[in-house]
């Protein structure tokens, strides 16, 4: 499958100019941008009211009766300037701000602040240089805000214009009236000035260019075609996962990449069997694909549908074993997805709890998503690309079938009642059927008996609902159910009740809501090197 042009590749129609992104284009920059503000504000406001009481302390220690007959500008001049500062902190601090009103508000609280800035340093006596006083508050003013506040060089540079504007004015006007004798004409400073002025713009403009032009590697970096890339949200043995936003559409999107270190030719025509593999199925209960492509620097990747849910195994460990009605409500909508994908003649090999999701979609609560196809096996296809070697065991070694170990070249979807089985048993216990190092989970698989869940779990578990689940635990493929259509029929005909839309809204509303407050801004990573998917050469 050949990579989709991306809009950034397409040349754009004639007289129509580029679109360039600016830092605050998108959400995700917009929201930075708030955040940075409201940082520089708050640090600036902070160091200005030091100096404002250290400075007015140190004042009335001096001259005692400095503030018995009126307040004098230089005090309010200060205190205006820290008041700007102060204004712009209390409006970025809260709730978002449109992109404009932000702008404005970094813009226009900057500016006042500095001209209040300026006009307190021409207060002070001219033999203490207010002008290098209003100079040196200016420098750190701009360029602290050069490299905290994201911004073009062009912006930053009309932002230092107009913040340095009443410099040379001042500078002409205090050293026309106190000239002192001996010293350069007024001119002389004003010159002097403009020029320390001019460095200060065009170094807090050239900061600016530097990091924004950082920015903007990183961000190409992070673009993969016509995605953006936002967040690692996941990692399996085939790729890395992370949530990611279209150029043109605005829904949430999942890309998988395959890392370079296993960008062989094996795992290259795997990941691309993947694709294509899951791309045939259409089932509500299976994960989505909407793209594919290759970078121009060989990464490849595929584009998936975002969700936003728990997988059942982080649900599971962090709440617990599930009520039997649940487990069967769930298991009937992985048995659907696997249902269709066996009908077309591919296999899963890796159905475990991690790689089933839980969501919320089209209003409808716990609805089951199948993901994860990296492993899949097409029954029709006996070797080429992408195909497996005869002799390697695939899969996780708490959800092996007892065939996946003895004869991997042999299973069928059989395999996957099995992994569906012990899913549907660590679902109930909240432990899986065999654990203990690797030799003896795979000895266990082959020859042990499981514990009935109920035995394990000390729970209730429906008696019937407990044969549905060790019948499909048999070692043997034959006795376990020939079809997952038929243990979606004996998953139906149990004896628990029914799991509803109200009950699943209001897990939902109490302890999803809570489960996904723990992990906010969290990368789910693999308990355990025995949950992964491994890869093992069998010794035959």
């Amino acid at each position: 499958m050949k990579a989709q042009a991306s809009p950034e590749d397409a040349a754009p129609a004639p007289g129509r100019r580029r679109d360039v992104s600016s830092p605050w284009s998108s959400e995700e920059g917009r929201a930075f941008l708030q955040e940075r503000v409201a940082r520089y504000s708050l640090l600036c406001f902070v160091i200005t009211a030091i100096f404002f009481v250290a400075g007015w302390a140190v004042a009335v220690l001096w001259t005692p009766d400095l503030l018995q007959n009126r307040l004098p500008a230089s005090f309010l001049l200060h205190l205006g300037s820290a008041a700007a500062l102060l204004a712009m902190w209390l409006a970025t601090r809260g709730g978002p701000l449109p992109a404009g009103v932000l702008l404005l508000v970094e813009g226009g609280g900057l500016v006042i602040a500095s001209w209040a800035m300026t006009g307190n340093a021409f207060t002070i006596p001219v033999i203490l240089r207010p002008d290098l006083v209003a100079i040196v508050s200016l420098f750190g003013l701009l360029l602290y805000r050069a490299a905290v506040v994201p911004s073009d060089a062009r912006r930053t540079a009309w932002i230092g214009v107009l913040a340095c504007l009443p410099v040379p004015f001042l500078t002409d006007v205090v050293y026309t009236r106190r000239h002192l004798s001996g010293t350069p004409p007024a001119v002389a400073y004003t010159v002097y000035e403009t020029l320390f002025s001019a460095l200060v713009i065009v170094l807090s403009a050239k900061i600016s260019s530097v990091i924004y032009g950082l920015r903007q590697t990183i961000s190409e970096a992070r673009r993969l075609g016509p995605y953006t890339l936002e967040s690692k949200i996941g990692e399996g043995g085939m790729g890395a996962v992370y949530r990611a936003r279209h150029a043109l559409l605005r829904r949430p999107t999942a890309v998988k990449i395959l890392p370079p270190e296993r960008a062989g030719e094996m795992d290259l025509a795997r990941f691309e069997r993947e694709v294509q593999m899951t791309s045939l199925l259409t089932s509500p209960h299976t994960v989505a694909i909407y793209d594919f492509g290759r970078t121009p620097d060989g990464l490849f990747y595929y584009a998936m549908e975002y969700l936003d849910g728990i997988d059942l195994q982080e649900l599971v460990s962090r709440d617990g074993p599930m009520p039997p009605a649940r487990v069967v409500h769930v298991l009937r909508q992985v048995c659907e997805a696997l249902g269709e994908a066996h009908r077309v003649g591919l296999i899963h090999r890796d159905i475990k709890p991690a790689n089933i999701l839980l969501c919320e979609r089209g209003g409808r609560s716990d609805v089951a998503k199948v993901v994860d196809f990296g492993l899949v096996k097409d029954l029709a296809t006996a070797a080429g690309p992408g195909a497996t070697r005869e002799d390697i065991v695939l899969g996780t070694p708490h959800y092996l079938s007892p065939e996946a170990l003895r004869s991997p070249d042999r299973i069928d979807a059989r395999s996957d009642i099995y992994a569906l089985g012990a899913t549907a048993y660590y679902l109930l216990t909240g432990t899986p059927v065999f654990d203990g190092p690797l030799p003896q989970i795979f000895a266990d698989h082959l020859g042990k008996t499981p514990e009935p869940p109920s035995r394990r779990s000390g729970r209730t578990v429906p008696p019937d609902l407990e044969a549905v689940v060790l019948g499909a635990l048999a070692k043997d493929p034959n006795d376990r159910p020939e079809s997952v259509e038929d243990l979606g029929r004996a998953l139906a005909a149990c004896s628990v009740p029914s799991w509803t839309d109200a009950d699943a809204g209001v897990w939902w509303r109490t302890r999803g809501a809570r489960l996904r407050a723990i992990r906010s801004g969290a990368v789910p990573t693999e308990s355990s090197t025995s949950e992964r998917t491994v890869e093992v050469a069998q010794r035959v």
